[in-house]
């Protein structure tokens, strides 16, 4: 059985529990995700359940795609499978309960109260100074100071080169964040809305992957 699940941030509100408090949550549009290929030992020399999320109109997809969603020259492994946006490949330990075109839904992966890990992408702040990007002090904020927000002492000095990893100005977000210890607080199995207490990474229509923690 999977523990993961792709989905769509749509932002974040509160709800009110049985006891009149309010808990911050935010709402992910959790799925279906399509299965679209299963991998095996024999294979490819490891286990995975390839999931398909999104929709997107099949003209949006090049032909070597096409030809994977539809199974290669025989169009038989892929009867029913349109294009999705999103491939990824969730590792497992059997896939015998899964076939081709199945959906997987939040429902079926998660229960509320389920400790769960959240992925995303960053939001983009672009080109990004020290005191920006590593809250450095900057230097004094007085008449006549013409270093207010430049990088000061770079650490070590005499040494006619920049050491790996010294914190200079660059670019700043658009990574990888991973968030763990977030609690499932609903699940809507209607409308594929998954409800998770606090925040979690990416912009507003950023794909997120939802993981089970152990």
């Amino acid at each position: 059985m999977v523990n993961t699940i792709l989905g769509k941030k749509i932002g974040m509100t509160q709800v009110f529990n049985e006891d009149g408090s309010v808990t911050p949550v935010s709402v992910i549009e959790a799925g279906p995700c399509i299965v679209t290929q299963l991998k095996s030992v024999e294979t490819d020399g490891y286990v995975a359940v390839q999931v398909g999320f999104g929709e997107v109109r099949p003209k949006h997809v090049n032909k070597p795609q096409l030809g994977h969603y539809r199974g290669g020259l025989n169009n038989s492994r892929h009867p029913d499978v349109k294009p999705r946006r999103t491939l990824r490949e969730i590792r497992t330990d059997d896939t015998s309960e899964y076939t081709i075109g199945q959906a997987i839904t939040a429902d079926e992966v998660f229960d509320v109260g389920d400790v769960v890990k959240v992925s995303g992408t960053s939001k983009g702040k672009g080109f990004a100074g020290v005191v920006k990007r590593f809250h450095f002090h900057g230097g004094d904020m007085t008449h006549g100071s013409m270093i207010h927000r430049k990088p000061q002492s770079g650490g070590a000095t005499d040494a006619a080169r920049t050491f790996k990893g010294t914190r200079k100005p660059g670019h700043m977000g658009s990574a990888t964040v991973t968030v763990r210890g977030l609690t499932v607080w609903r699940i809507d199995s209607e409308k594929n809305l998954l409800l998770i207490k606090g925040a979690i990474p990416g912009a507003n229509g950023g794909l997120v992957t939802i993981s089970k923690l152990a």
